[in-house]
């Protein structure tokens, strides 16, 4: 059986991730190495788990968000969907049952704000877990003076959680933001749709999403 574990260390897989990355490096693009398509699928995962999801439901989630950015190695446009087509190529090669390749490729597809549907749960886990993911590790341009808005407010979160309510009525982005470096105005300049997006994804999940930035809450 496929698992999360094992896509981590496929060695191909680990390949196009690298490659993908450089990409969107010499694009301007803030990380989406091993840092960013690991905290996506722990993250996913950490909420399908936390919501009583079954096992496998979980895994299939984490091998989704491992992969989901992997379609930036042909273009960042419309990269949900050209990695889509690549997952569905690398998974189908490695043997996974078609209900369940359907499913990952399906999560994968819908993640980008662009396009993206939250049409199941792996998918809304995917769409959230990827959206909340800001911090400033992800800068790569260390010259402040050279920084754009993402770079701004990328690197203005000195903190990032994201949380379940102990009922599982509620999901919550709480930010700790340095407004020396980004406003809040700044973050929903960028971000609004990533947001509204997050809110649809946790209504699948039977979820009111939350964003709360320097302890005031927002939406």
């Amino acid at each position: 059986m496929i698992t999360y574990e094992s896509i981590k260390r496929d060695e191909t897989i680990r390949t196009y991730i690298r490659k993908a990355d450089a990409s969107l490096e010499a694009l301007g693009y803030t990380e989406h190495s091993f840092a960013h398509v690991t905290h996506v699928a722990e993250t996913a995962m950490y909420l399908l788990r936390t919501l009583n999801y079954p096992d496998r439901t979980v895994e299939l989630t984490g091998i989704a968000g491992f992969l989901h950015d992997i379609g930036n190695l042909v273009n960042r446009t419309d990269h949900s969907q050209s990695g889509a087509l690549m997952a569905f190529r690398i998974l189908d090669k490695l043997g996974m049952e078609a209900d369940e390749l359907c499913t990952v490729v399906t999560a994968i597809g819908n993640h980008d704000e662009g396009t993206g549907v939250p049409v199941d749960a792996i998918a809304a886990a995917l769409i959230i877990a990827d959206k909340s993911d800001v911090r400033r590790s992800r800068v790569r341009n260390m010259n402040l003076s050279d920084f754009d808005i993402h770079d701004r407010v990328n690197y203005s979160v000195t903190k990032s959680e994201l949380q379940i309510s102990e009922d599982k009525h509620t999901v919550r982005l709480a930010l700790t933001v340095d407004t020396d470096f980004g406003s809040v105005m700044d973050y929903f300049e960028i971000f609004m749709g990533r947001m509204l997006l997050c809110r649809k994804a946790a209504e699948k999940l039977d979820l009111v999403f939350k964003l709360s930035i320097n302890d005031t809450s927002l939406i």
